[in-house]
């Protein structure tokens, strides 16, 4: 059913409105604007007549600004549900009743249009031509109801109170600012008096944050109304005197702030009441800590671990909630000063300073919009998904060696190398750090991926910019640059270093040059590891201990996002995933560290899947060869339909539910195909995979996963998934020919031994035996009657004439890799004869590998 909000007879907003109970929902809504809906039409063109269009059913809300067809982008616009995604229960009416109630009611909407709703304008440079591009900015939920809720306490309470707003990345935390000031430079209390005569807004820039800048001017255009400080202190002792409506500083100049405030109870001997509010924006530097502390002294020739040292030691040094809260101390709460705090990660002493006290007396943030919720809504990555410590990393790439479809060759020697490495040999992470930048990470986003070294001190910087540039020009990749970051001056054995005089370029250029295709590689020092947007940044290389707001800090560099961008990546050097776990968990509800240490799992869930038979192999075949095509178009996807409804309706004749010792149900399957396209997506960040069948089979299930019966969290579509798969795709494609063509690296060793053949070991009870190694070693009562089973296995293996060549011509390690997938099908084919030995082997682990390894050992010397 579509609707629509009118304002003095001219259409302001659309409505699609869908009931669950008749059968669709808000992705029919959303599926409706994108192909009934044609953007030409009077209504429905930009800025012509109607604002904003709503996707709503009885659960959730969606709302887009610009209606484009397929390419049309929705946001979701729910109040968020225990801290995460969606809407709360409802008790007697809809989830999303707030909406008419509360969103659409006259007075709300009249505030949204004449204070809210806004043209943004940016320049960009396409194909060496400037052009303005613009987009109707709409506020999320949570920055309607945050700049509504402080300005409403704020009225009431007037000035003297402080606030602190925990909003995570990702929640669009410019724009908040941005309305938040405008509307307290405005706020009237009830005797129709201002409540703040200035609205000062801090930022912990030098070089003023022009985003946030350019917003709040955006916001107002009357002349005077905005005053922005980059001067000296006199500029900004002149705008509080005369009470600019709003004023833009720094950092630096804060403690002048406070004390101009003071100053002005008092001009001329007469008494004066002026109040102000404090916005303090994002409580962090990203400027090397310039901003809150002296610059560092020079280090002067200093071993890298004596940096280390020292730099770590400062690591933790006062950021701008420390200054400020440490300024307010010194000259005691003002009554006419109200601060309102805006950070993602909000330390204790700054929620002791600036939290509310809830019922138990705790202090608590007045506002919340929590990283759960920004990452389920999909505005930023879970950067905890794709972590992985050097220890983990090594096992994974070790198990190359004992993976049959995993090319061998990929497996640099450095890898192998690194468990003896000293903790300061840079030229072996060097490589380690190139190759896997090179292999893996610069295939992501379409080929513009881009990634950080975090450093542990800024003379490791230094020698890891050296080091790097010396590798990538041995090794003539032309194609990767680095630049590197870090403040002042190094002394190394005598020679100064500055970073300008690398990059030979100025220190305000890094940002703009890094966003350029030209540079891949950033080495940091304490430096860009907060405050640094690149949505482009992928992987972060981490070679410094990080713990606490740091740690979260420096990760989340990595969680911005943008077409193309499915996933992130970190290697971890220094640090346990258990600290980065405890350094995320007071503000990541819900925290979960994907890893696994084994890439056979991968094909565990294959197998598992295939067990199933609900997806068919020619369908894959068939889904990948359209999917696949350099001149597939998303825009026509009935061919891709064609292979996956059959597999939906196997699906659907499943029982729903799981029932212990039962049949196969459909959240069984359900959660087997999610586990492996996540272990399929993480794994693929580390190893080469040359497997043509996992590479069909990832994309398949993907997609499969959209088209199954929804009911739980795991089923919702992301923002952006067919542009994502769309990149995914073309990435993809432009593997395949040397997909196809590394299968040769599995093929069998030649004979060493020609014509010859190996003594035989004494002939022994080994069906017998294996059955005491297992009873032995597992606790488990297999009886000679299971020695059948074995048995059977053993001499069909000993038939397969196949296997006869490969033994006779291989070593037993390089007879491994024929054998087990022969030894697997084997297992397979029998697995009615005994269900309780077949589980046991499909579970994986050590019994699986006892069984397997003592099974292979007899045919093999029975063949030879």
């Amino acid at each position: 059913m579509r609707s629509g909000i009118g304002l003095n007879g001219l259409p302001v907003a659309t409505i699609e409105l869908k009931n669950q109970m008749t059968g669709q929902n808000v992705d029919n809504a959303k599926k409706q604007y994108k192909s009934d809906r044609s953007p030409k039409d009077l209504l429905f063109q930009f800025k012509k007549r109607a604002l904003v269009h709503f996707a709503v059913d009885t659960d959730e809300a969606w709302m887009t600004t610009r209606l484009e067809e397929s390419q049309t982008f929705y946001l979701p616009f729910n109040k968020g549900y225990n801290n995460g995604k969606g809407n709360p229960p409802k008790p007697g009416g809809y989830r999303t009743d707030y909406l008419w109630k509360y969103v659409w009611a006259k007075d709300s909407w009249l505030d949204i249009i004449s204070k809210f709703l806004h043209i943004e304008k940016k320049t960009v440079e396409i194909d060496g031509k400037k052009t303005v591009k613009e987009k109707m900015i709409f506020p999320r939920f949570h920055q309607m109801e945050v700049v509504r809720k402080l300005s409403k306490d704020a009225k009431k309470h007037g000035a003297g109170k402080n606030y602190l707003i925990q909003h995570s990345a990702g929640s669009g935390k410019s724009n908040s600012i941005a309305w938040l000031a405008y509307r307290l430079s405005s706020l009237h209390n009830q005797f129709d008096a201002r409540v703040f005569d200035s609205v000062i807004v801090v930022t912990d820039r030098k070089i003023l944050d022009t985003q946030l800048q350019d917003t709040i001017y955006q916001f107002e255009h009357k002349a005077g109304v905005v005053k922005k400080i980059e001067k000296d202190s006199t500029q900004l002792a002149e705008s509080i005197y005369k009470g600019s409506n709003i004023v833009i500083t720094t950092l630096q100049k804060f403690p002048f702030v406070m004390d101009k405030i003071a100053e002005m109870e008092k001009i001329g001997g007469k008494s004066v009441s002026r109040t102000y509010a404090c916005i303090v924006d994002e409580a962090h530097s990203s400027q090397g800590g310039e901003s809150s502390k002296k610059m560092k002294e020079v280090l002067s020739g200093k071993n890298l671990e004596e940096a280390m040292l020292e730099e770590t030691d400062d690591q933790d040094a006062d950021d701008i909630e420390d200054e400020i809260r440490k300024t307010m101390l010194l000259r005691g709460k003002q009554k006419n000063l109200s601060f309102f705090a805006f950070t993602a990660t909000p330390k204790a002493k700054t929620l002791e300073v600036f939290g509310e006290r809830n019922s138990a007396g705790q202090p608590e943030p007045f506002h919340l919009y929590s990283m759960r919720q920004a990452i389920e809504e999909g505005f930023i990555l879970d950067v905890l998904k794709g972590y992985t410590t050097y220890k983990t990393f090594f096992k994974l790439t070790k198990a190359i060696d004992d993976d049959p479809k995993i090319d061998k060759k990929k497996a640099k020697t450095a890898i192998a190398r690194f468990v003896s490495l000293h903790p300061h040999n840079l030229a072996q992470k060097t490589e380690i750090m190139v190759e896997h930048f090179r292999q893996i990470v610069s295939k992501k986003i379409n080929g513009q991926a881009k990634a950080m070294v975090v450093t542990g001190s800024r003379l490791h910087a230094v020698r890891y910019k050296l080091e790097f540039d010396r590798y990538i020009k041995e090794k003539g990749y032309h194609h990767i640059k680095t630049l590197v970051a870090f403040s002042g001056v190094v002394n190394d054995k005598g020679v100064e270093f500055k970073e300008t005089e690398i990059n030979q370029f100025g220190e305000k250029e890094l940002p703009k040059r890094f966003n350029t295709p030209e540079y891949q590689l950033l080495l940091v020092a304490d430096k860009y590891q907060t405050g640094f947007d690149q949505p482009l940044l992928h992987t972060m290389y981490v070679d410094k201990k990080l713990s606490g707001v740091k740690a979260v800090q420096t990760l989340s560099r990595l969680n911005r996002i943008c077409t193309g961008k499915e996933d992130t990546f970190v290697l971890d050097f220094m640090n346990e995933a258990d600290d980065i776990k405890a350094a995320f968990q007071p503000y990541y509800e819900m925290t979960e560290l994907e890893q696994t240490t084994d890439p056979n799992l991968l094909y565990d869930l294959k197998n598992r899947i295939e067990q199933a038979q609900i997806i068919w192999q020619s369908e894959v075949d068939n889904f990948a060869k359209v999917f696949f095509n350099p001149k597939f178009n998303f825009a026509n996807q009935a061919k891709l339909n064609a292979f996956l409804d059959p597999a939906v309706e196997r699906f659907k004749q499943l029982p729903e539910a799981t029932i212990p010792d039962g049949p196969l149900s459909q959240d069984d399957f359900k959660h087997t195909v999610i586990s492996f396209t996540r272990l399929y997506s993480f794994l693929s960040q580390i190893i080469p995979f040359h497997d043509i069948e996992l590479e069909k089979l990832f994309p398949y299930a993907r997609f499969l996963l959209k088209k199954l019966p929804k009911k739980n969290i795991e089923d919702s579509l992301k923002l952006d998934d067919e542009v994502a798969m769309e990149y995914y795709r073309i990435d993809k494609t432009n593997e395949t020919p040397i997909v196809m063509e590394k299968m040769a690296a599995y093929k069998l060793q030649p004979a060493t031994e020609a014509g010859m053949r190996r003594k035989k070991d004494d002939d022994k009870s080994f069906l017998s035996e294996i059955i005491q190694i297992i009873n032995d070693k597992f606790g488990t009562d297999f009886t000679e009657t299971d020695r059948l089973f074995f048995e059977q296995i053993v001499e069909a293996c000993v038939s397969d004439e196949i296997l006869k060549v490969q033994a006779r011509v291989n070593s037993l390690d390089n007879f491994r890799f024929p054998f087990e997938e022969s030894y697997n099908d084997k297992i397979i084919e029998r697995m009615d004869q005994n269900q309780d030995i077949f589980n046991r082997l499909m579970e994986g682990g050590d019994f699986a590998s006892v069984v397997l390894n003592t099974i292979m050992k007899e045919v093999y010397r029975r063949l030879n």
